[in-house]
């Protein structure tokens, strides 16, 4: 929507100079510009991102390599997790051919009641068959992995799907016999897991009368909202490396896959706009927030009443507001790959400035400098790409949180203005956490159209 704004144009217009161009085949190099329309895209080119913590665990506590966990030893791994997600983790059953633990495909609950899941959740480990090799008798077989040849070796299992271990031959060690899985909160929003390998040298007795323990091996982790992150019971295996973990204990491929997939979405909020001749006229960094909207834009995302103040701000030649992202019916967020499209007519000596909210944070903007943006140089209108002009801006009204995880933030908020006040001022963000470079987040483009 634009809000109805005050305009200088009255007196500031420029005298019609058709007669004068009509005397002259090159213009005058010391005359103003003439006004010029404007078109602004302001595009969200964050890459779009399933989960936020992932990773490998393959280095037994107390060992300088990557090996596998045998009866006594632990792995350890440390992870983020916004509220309401959930911590999947693959890792061999070394005693089989393509055994493994892992959770169900909703994983295990890391939040109750916005507190942190801590302790003993090994309940929640379940036994797997990957259906990606033919089973064989655990501890016995010939191509398990301490005796087999080498990786890969044995026959395709003749169901191809995931699915709960059978204990077809009468010798399966319960889970809790094998592995414990713990977790430990290590601050507001991580946790350190802990995975103990509990059997014994008699865990797994087979056919010939002989005992073993059942080690484990390395495997990965992932940090999920949605459900099956890692394999869909009843389906096969994706093809993504579990029958890697499953039947060798390699984790490398599916940890690289998931790596790819793991990080911070960006969001752009609706924003507001102004033109102007002066600086400062949403912010000065240095000093607190005026208390005239621009933390509404900042922490939850709301233009209306900066766009409301720059309405009747005499300073502001023109403003309005970006809300509907391209191709949307209705106004909202611009996720990733989404765009918002804004126009105005300008003459020399104006400037833009515009805020718009990084919304997987407490109180962050992209905006240009407090001077704004010199729309016209050397006499000409400016074009093309200008996300080198916009800056990641800490609005101090709310205190900050790890990107894409904190309560606080807008899409895991139970409502705005929500988090603790920080009393600070205006100013380039600099708290020590990564919320990657400008032009990986947003890029605004300028195009003059009359």
């Amino acid at each position: 929507m634009n809000f109805p704004t005050p305009t200088l144009r009255g007196a500031l217009a420029l005298p019609v100079l058709l007669a004068l161009g009509a005397c002259t085949k090159d213009k005058d190099p010391t005359m103003p510009a003439e006004p010029t329309t404007f078109e602004v895209t302001v595009e969200n080119v964050s890459m779009a991102y399933a989960y936020a913590s992932s990773g490998i665990f393959s280095t037994p506590i107390g060992e300088a390599a990557p090996g596998p966990l045998f009866p006594g030893g632990k792995y350890e791994f440390d992870f983020v997790a916004p509220p309401g997600a959930s911590l999947s983790l693959a890792t061999m059953m070394v005693q089989s051919n393509d055994f493994f633990y892992a959770p169900d495909g909703n994983g295990i609950a890391l939040w109750s009641g916005g507190t942190q899941v801590t302790g003993d959740v090994t309940d929640q480990l379940l036994l797997w068959d990957a259906g990606s090799e033919a089973d064989q008798e655990p501890g016995l077989g010939a191509d398990q992995a301490p005796r087999q040849a080498g990786p890969d070796t044995g026959a395709d299992d003749p169901d191809n799907t995931v699915r709960i271990a059978s204990d077809a031959y009468g010798n399966l060690p319960g889970v809790s016999e094998v592995i414990r899985l713990t977790l430990e909160s290590t601050g507001p929003y991580s946790w350190r897991a802990r995975i103990e390998n509990v059997s014994t040298t008699t865990t797994i007795m087979t056919s010939d009368g002989a005992t073993h323990p059942v080690p484990l091996s390395p495997g990965v982790f992932v940090v999920h909202s949605a459900a099956d992150p890692l394999f869909t019971a009843g389906s096969p295996d994706r093809g993504e490396g579990l029958a890697a973990i499953a039947e060798d204990g390699a984790a490398g491929a599916l940890g690289g896959v998931l790596a790819g997939q793991t990080g911070v979405s960006g969001v752009l909020s609706p924003g507001a706009w102004a033109l102007h001749t002066g600086p400062s006229v949403i912010f000065a960094g240095g000093t607190p927030d005026r208390g005239e909207g621009l933390e509404g834009i900042a922490e939850d995302g709301s233009p209306t009443m900066l766009a409301a103040s720059l309405a009747t701000n005499p300073a502001i030649v023109e403003s309005g507001v970006f809300d509907t992202p391209n191709g949307a019916a209705s106004a909202g967020p611009a996720l990733p790959g989404a765009s918002y499209t804004f126009t105005f007519t300008a003459q020399e000596g104006d400037r833009l400035t515009f805020a718009t909210m990084f919304a997987q944070s407490n109180d962050l903007f992209f905006a240009p400098a407090e001077t704004g943006i010199d729309l016209f140089r050397a006499g000409a209108a400016i074009s093309g790409d200008i996300t080198g002009q916009i800056l990641l801006w800490d609005a101090g009204t709310e205190v900050n949180e790890r990107p894409g995880v904190g309560m606080y933030q807008a899409p895991r908020q139970a409502g705005p203005n929500t988090g603790p006040t920080e009393n600070g001022d205006v100013r380039p963000v600099a708290d020590g956490y990564d919320y990657g470079a400008v032009p990986e987040r947003i890029r605004v483009t300028i195009t003059p159209i009359g």
